[in-house]
């Protein structure tokens, strides 16, 4: 028996995090063990000022005193009020339920500046801008400063309307890329803050600085430029500590100048283009002489609140070379060659090579090739994406772009007169830094791509926020989309901190009268009101992510907006129906991409309202907000009576209150016919038992709301399930559901007994199906069904994205059903989990491990010859209940046991169930 190691302390989900500005932070940690039922009885916290006071037992910021509880997650700082810039260093000690005593190493947690009166910086930038359609060159900022002795701590707080990339003395400050990031400008800019103890020396210094646009400035989705600010703009404060305390500080002001380099144009969905005969080495060093640089100029933004980044950042993650050498192209006098970089990826390339001075390359980006093998570049719309670059002829040159991103398999070359090699371009993957947490695999190859298709495709569509694509113009954060994912998401990847980022993003865009755009942060030209299954994102997310890391804190900080928009569904909801036909506003996207099945989009908002009521009453349960639990519990069963009297068989609603089945049939057909969906069903004289098929023709989707938002009275319930299971098989076991009931389609199935159907579904390879893209060679998920058909080839270009991570909320039911990973609402954050596989569809083996604030969470099942083995591991401080998938003669660790549910604690337990 081995005595616990105390690990993983993190601080509001960071390791040593500078420049926060939670004046409450929430630490945490992991009790590391090998031995069985291990968990923690009591921990102390002791946080000093010093790592010497500390390590001397001196706790003179906190002690928190022995505290008996199994407490390791989101644990509140109590010491005394946190300041500006200060320090704590801190420490925990934890007992196990044996008495055994361990103590973490230091960690500490930095504070930013907290109040707007700790900023004496001047926003800066340059006299020029570019127009509406009309880019300009980036601006290059710089300031010399001297030092009178060493630094004992230096810290650079910096921001920027725009992108900015800073240097001291010609060393970069850090990996960031693409920071600040993207807030409503209007409203909120995040700033960074660094340490750079190790670039500033005594002597001269240089801080230099270059701006992008950014989506502050540049064009946002299919908009023009400058939806935010009309140039890129600087916030810089640099503060020395030098070693006899003394303090220096170097502020962004007109003592700066600004000049332009290289970068003539970059944009994040137009591209960049660089002139490397315009470089200027050293220009961020303080021997640079500036005689031909201009003076700075300030700008003024008063409303605009300035606070610290608290989430992720995005950073290089990986780097792709191309998996065959290159393929000549070339014609008509140029030269072109096209790289394959094997995986649909977003980010930007490494270009390298040789030409005379003057020679300009340009490099596209392409997701999928066109039946000639060229790239398909139809459907990126008006984004260029095209990126330039021109050679000063000094042998071989390296070039990375700065500020923009494409989303790309595919890269063409065009006029490069050097040798063009395997090693011409690399592919940069950039996305928020977010470890991996999940992994799935099965005995099924198909399937194991498809969970590869759906990791990087959250990758490729989390950079900064939750995009619906990364190549087009658009590119914009469609609140449907990322509701009807976060919880694969969570799985995948640690979101905790990039949701609770957006979160704030949700909170800066609702309008006064409560409702929620479709697009967060919002940009214009969208509907104000995101409808149904959309602006439902600002319940649904925060509450999933309560659910996947026991964060109370995000439920707290939400909660008015989420009172807001609830009061907004009311009042614009007469008589608790939501987007009624004659509802004057914006009625919702409806059952989006559906597959001649369009669902009453009445139907699904007031499904969605009775949904978002529940998900209320849980969400002021866990706040203790006791009135409002009844309230919500109310509005649930007063919308539930409203759907039953409106939708269900024996509903009295008048026939023009809802559009008559067989004029719906047409529609279908014409809706689906207009969008290239050409899988028309005869759907005959359908008579449903469930709906008032008199009404409206029953949809997959209809009856996946119906379940699974708990909207049909007990006696209903299996006779929807048939009748959903009997519409897949009119439709030879293929799904019609769009954006909207997919993400619940499998969980309806395999919770109401049809676990075969789903699996069926699930492995379905012709289209409209998960697998069909995966047989076409896909390593994204794609937008719609049928991106592309033999048939017919590409759908429309007008909407046809190759990366588009909506369909993979499949990934959950992988996870939870499959797998068996599922958590328990009552002990949140899985404390508690519930391991429950279902095998099927002739899989026979499936594992799925989950790295939790805990520890890593495994579920391992492998069927053969009639045996099932299954394997748990539960990490420390936590407990499961597992429950067995079928019956027969069980051991577990060699010994018998009777019965399929078992209770057990932290350990790995290997389970043999013999028929």
């Amino acid at each position: 028996m081995s005595n616990p190691i105390v690990s993983s302390l993190i601080c509001e989900y960071r390791t040593n995090p500078v420049g926060i500005d939670v004046q409450r932070p929430r630490l945490g940690w992991q009790m590391q063990t090998d031995r069985p039922g291990a968990r923690q009885d009591a921990y102390r916290i002791r946080a000093a000022s010093s790592l010497d006071a500390l390590n001397s037992g001196q706790a003179d910021v906190w002690d928190s005193g022995r505290v008996d509880s199994d407490q390791s997650v989101h644990v509140v700082y109590g010491g005394t009020p946190l300041t500006s810039r200060q320090r704590v260093y801190w420490k925990v000690t934890v007992w196990d339920e044996t008495g055994a005593a361990a103590t973490s190493e230091p960690a500490w947690f930095e504070m930013g500046l907290l109040h707007s009166d700790d900023w004496h910086a001047k926003w800066i930038g340059t006299p020029f801008a570019g127009g509406a359609r009309s880019t300009f060159p980036v601006p290059y900022l710089r300031k010399t400063f001297s030092l009178p002795s060493h630094a004992a701590s230096a810290r650079l707080y910096v921001t920027a309307l725009g992108l900015f990339e800073c240097s001291i003395n010609g060393q970069p400050v850090s990996e960031d890329v693409f920071a600040p990031g993207w807030t409503d400008y209007h409203k909120r800019v995040q700033y960074l803050t660094y340490d750079v103890t190790p670039l500033v020396r005594q002597g001269d210094n240089a801080i230099g600085v270059i701006l992008g646009d950014g989506w502050a400035v540049g064009y946002i989705g299919w908009l023009h430029r400058q939806n935010y600010v009309d140039r890129p703009q600087l916030l810089a404060q640099l503060e020395v500590t030098l070693a006899d305390g003394s303090t220096h500080m170097i502020v962004s002001d007109t003592s700066w100048s600004y000049q332009f380099g290289p970068i003539s144009h970059s944009d994040l969905i137009m591209g960049e283009a660089y002139d490397a005969r315009r470089e200027t080495p050293e220009w961020d060093t303080p021997s640079f002489t500036a005689s031909e640089w201009l003076p700075a100029i300030t700008f003024e933004h008063p409303e605009l609140r300035v606070m610290a980044l608290n989430g992720p950042t995005v950073r290089r993650t990986a780097e792709l070379a191309p998996i065959a050498e290159p393929i000549n192209r070339s014609s008509m006098g140029r030269k072109r060659f096209l790289f394959d970089l094997g995986q649909n990826m977003v980010g930007r390339v490494r270009f390298k090579g040789s030409a005379p001075a003057g020679t300009t390359v340009s490099i596209r980006f392409a997701e999928v090739l066109d039946a000639d093998g060229s790239p398909y570049y139809t459907n990126l719309r008006s984004a260029h994406a095209t990126d330039y670059y021109t050679f000063k002829g000094s042998g071989e040159e390296i070039w990375e772009s700065k500020f923009t991103f494409h989303g790309f398999r595919y890269v063409e070359i065009e006029g490069h007169t050097g040798e063009v090699t395997r090693a011409t371009i690399t592919g940069i993957v950039l996305h928020s830094q977010m470890e991996q947490t999940g992994t799935f695999e099965c005995s099924d190859p198909l399937l194991n791509q498809l969970q590869q298709n759906i990791l990087w495709g959250q990758k490729g569509n989390f950079v900064d926020v939750p995009t619906d694509c990364p190549q087009r113009d658009e590119r914009l954060g469609w609140t449907g989309d990322i509701q009807v994912f976060v919880r694969t998401a969570a799985f995948n990847m640690n979101v905790a901190g990039f949701m609770t980022k957006w979160a704030l993003d949700v909170d800066d865009a609702q309008n006064s009268d409560g409702s929620i755009p479709a697009v967060v942060p919002y940009a214009t030209d969208v509907p104000t009101d995101g409808g149904p299954a959309w602006s439902d994102a600002a319940i649904i997310c925060p509450w999933t992510i309560y659910l996947c890391y026991g964060d109370t804190r995000i439920l707290e900080q939400s909660y008015a907006t989420m009172t807001r928009f609830m009061d907004f569904l009311v009042q614009t909801s007469p008589g608790y129906v939501r987007c009624a036909p004659d509802y004057e506003g914006w009625p919702g996207f409806g059952d989006w991409l559906s597959i001649n099945a369009s669902t009453p989009r009445d139907l699904i908002g007031t499904a969605f309202l009775a949904y978002d009521a529940r998900l209320m009453a849980q969400i002021a349960a866990v706040l203790g907000k006791s009135d409002d639990v009844e309230r919500y519990r109310q509005l649930f069963e007063d919308v539930k009576a409203v759907f039953a009297s409106r939708y269900l068989v024996g509903s009295t609603v008048p026939a023009t209150a809802v559009i008559p089945s067989k004029m719906r049939r047409q529609m279908d057909e014409a809706d689906a016919l207009s969008r290239g969906n050409l899988q028309v069903v005869d759907y005959g004289e359908i008579t449903s038992n469930v709906f008032n098929s008199d009404l409206f023709t029953p949809t997959q989707t209809a009856y996946v709301l119906a379940l699974h938002f708990d909207l049909l009275p007990d006696s209903l319930r299996p006779v929807a399930a048939q009748e959903l299971v009997a519409d897949l098989e009119r439709r030879e076991m293929h799904l019609s559901t769009g954006f909207v009931g997919s993400p619940y389609l499998n969980y309806v199935l395999s919770s109401h007994g049809q676990l075969d159907k789903a699996y069926r579904l699930l492995m379905q390879t012709n289209w409209p199906s998960w697998l069909y893209a995966v047989t076409q060679g896909a390593t994204t998920i794609w937008e719609r069904w049928d991106g592309w058909t033999p048939d017919h080839g590409f759908q429309t270009p007008e909407m046809n994205s190759f990366n588009h991570y909506a369909y993979g909320a499949i990934g959950e039911w992988l996870y939870r059903v499959v797998a068996g990973i599922e958590l328990d609402p009552a002990a949140p954050g899985y404390k508690h989990a519930i391991l429950r596989p279902q095998p099927g569809g002739g899989l026979s083996y499936a594992r799925a491990a989950l790295d939790t604030l805990y520890g890593q969470l495994v579920s391992d099942w492998k069927l053969e010859n009639g045996v099932l083995e299954y394997t748990v591991t539960v990490p420390p401080n936590t407990s499961a209940t597992v429950h067995l998938p079928c019956d027969g003669h069980t051991t577990m660790n060699g010994d018998v046991v009777h019965g399929l549910t078992h209770r057990v604690g932290a350990g790995t337990y290997h389970f043999t169930i013999r028929g």
